[in-house]
């Protein structure tokens, strides 16, 4: 008798828990998580302080015109003045940066949970340990190994869109109108950067004290990311990771209402900074250790889950993922183990099937 679709699959289901019994048995921890990436030496970052933010959207306008994005609108806004004011609700395939509001109750106060509002700044956070370079088969996305940018090739890419359903922030987005649609975000202006004294001689290993004396220079206008360059407030703050948790911290640090004075565009640079009230901080760095950490910080005045930072563990889901594989595949054993389990399953309903065509040609 032949076997029934319902046996094949349970017997395809025993193979392969027998398979990866094996190997999980000799492992002191089941798919135990590869080793965190560190973060990279020269890593460059950002630092979003949501309580200097005013919701002007410069930073959004800039990030247009500097990546050459189109104007985006709501279907229900097509026809509102004409098309020419960019209302883009969230990032997508045409928005690489958006500004949006948290409300609440009368929205009297900002930067309070209750009665209160907020901004918050949303775009690629170049995870130090990124699962969108996990996932990408063709190493579309890559991370540069000493500043940590996260970067996309699309002369590379396949349109798999692996890269969108890995990333636990959801940013990139491919561009489904279009008839060669790309991937996009956020790649911290890195055309901008190449023209920057400060970052384009990383990996010729620019050293701190050069660092420092080009600094001056580093800072002018249109050699750091658009968003940064053009915030009047300081709330995008460009600069090196390490300097941009110091001052984080330093920010963590000061009583509310203190006076303060803010950096804006590079951290270190020569601008002149905004001087204003400490607000009150929630009392976590987001960005600092979630999902393995990310080269974009945030300070906010209101709960990070309130203002769309999913609350993530520590771990980069991307170790995960490849310990798991690395159990699984280690010395090719399991697979082989299971294509062997799937072949008898499968020669086994043949002879099954010519024994009982025979016995059908004796009775006959």
């Amino acid at each position: 008798m032949d076997i029934s679709r319902r046996q094949f699959l349970r017997g395809a289901a025993g193979a392969v828990a027998t398979v990866a019994a094996a190997p999980v048995a000799e492992a002191s921890a089941p798919f135990a998580p590869r080793e965190p990436k560190p973060l990279p030496p020269k890593a460059i970052g950002m630092l979003y302080d949501s309580t200097q933010c005013i919701g002007c959207k410069a930073c959004v306008a800039a990030c247009k015109e500097a990546n050459g994005m189109p104007v985006e609108q709501p279907q229900a806004l097509n026809g509102w003045n004409e098309g020419t004011w960019d209302t883009a609700l969230d990032i997508s395939g045409k928005t690489l940066n958006v500004i949006r509001v948290y409300q609440n109750g009368t929205m009297a106060e900002k930067d309070r949970e209750k009665d209160g509002y907020a901004f918050v700044k949303r775009h690629c956070l170049h995870c130090v340990d990124p699962s969108c370079i996990s996932v990408c088969p063709v190493s579309a996305m890559q991370k540069n190994p000493v500043t940590g940018v996260v970067t996309y090739n699309p002369n590379a890419c396949i349109g798999c869109r692996y890269c969108v359903y890995g990333c636990p922030f959801n940013v990139p987005h491919y561009q489904f109108d279009e008839p060669f649609g790309r991937i996009s975000k956020c790649q911290f202006c890195s055309h901008r950067l190449k023209d920057n004294p400060l970052f384009s001689n990383l990996n010729q290993g620019t050293t701190g004290a050069t660092a420092a004396n080009l600094m001056s220079e580093a800072s002018q206008s249109g050699r750091i990311p658009a968003c940064c360059d053009v915030c009047p407030t300081g709330a995008s703050l460009f600069g090196w990771v390490e300097d941009l948790q110091a001052e984080a911290r330093r920010r963590l640090a000061l009583k509310p209402g203190e006076m303060y004075e803010f950096p804006r565009g590079l951290l270190g640079g020569d601008r002149a900074g905004q001087v204003a009230p400490v607000g009150h901080y929630q009392p976590h760095i987001y960005g600092e250790k979630e999902a393995g950490g990310t080269q974009v910080r945030y300070l906010t005045g209101v709960p990070h889950e309130k203002l769309g930072l999913p609350k993530l563990p520590d771990h980069s889901y991307a170790a995960i993922s490849e310990g798991m594989q690395h159990t699984i595949y280690k010395g090719m054993i399991a697979p082989l183990a299971l294509f062997g389990g799937l072949v008898f399953l499968a020669r086994r309903s043949a002879k099954n099937g010519d024994e009982h065509k025979n016995d059908e040609d004796r009775s006959s």
